[in-house]
């Protein structure tokens, strides 16, 4: 399986643990060295901004999406590729699961969160079969990673979280998968 176009979810904030930034700018160079397109949420700061900053500095290709009403908030990037106004978080989400072959979540708050959990539903539904990535930056996502855990001992899910998540634990561990 090779992957042309990946969606990266991860915050618009960078956390405070410096290790975040550094891991989030090492994926954004080796995705863009590797060829491989660049789908987020358009913004110009956080992991956002530095993700998207880090694969234009190696020349690489990066399409943002961003509802019109996180325009200020999330400060749109003014040097992609292209950048795509939308009206709403939904199509937001709609159109980055359409234009990616997977996606690698990366440490974030409450969206992230919420783009990692739809993205694992639709996978379940079968409304699509995205290849979804953590990278698990000193350790961010132990904690949900085990609570999924939980919900797969407990019954409530279908398929087992190594049969939908690939956990990663530095970026260049993407590279086979590219």
């Amino acid at each position: 399986m090779s992957i042309n176009v990946i969606a990266v979810f991860c915050g618009s904030k960078s956390g405070n643990n410096p290790l975040f930034n550094t891991h989030t700018i090492r994926l954004g160079h080796i995705l863009a060295n590797k060829g491989v397109n660049i789908v987020y949420g358009g913004g110009n700061k956080g992991l956002m901004g530095a993700v998207a900053n880090a694969a234009i500095e190696s020349k690489g290709n990066v399409i943002g999406i961003m509802p019109e009403l996180l325009k200020d908030f999330e400060h749109q990037h003014n040097g992609l590729s292209e950048l795509m106004i939308v009206d709403s978080m939904h199509t937001r989400k709609r159109l980055l699961y359409e234009k990616c072959e997977a996606a690698i979540i990366l440490p974030g708050g409450y969206g992230t969160l919420d783009e990692v959990f739809e993205i694992l539903t639709w996978n379940q539904l079968k409304i699509h079969q995205k290849k979804i990535f953590i990278l698990n930056s000193d350790g961010f996502y132990n904690h949900l990673f085990n609570h999924i855990k939980n919900m797969q001992e407990q019954g409530f899910l279908y398929d087992g979280p190594e049969m939908v998540i690939t956990m990663l634990h530095e970026p260049e561990e993407i590279i086979p998968y590219l």
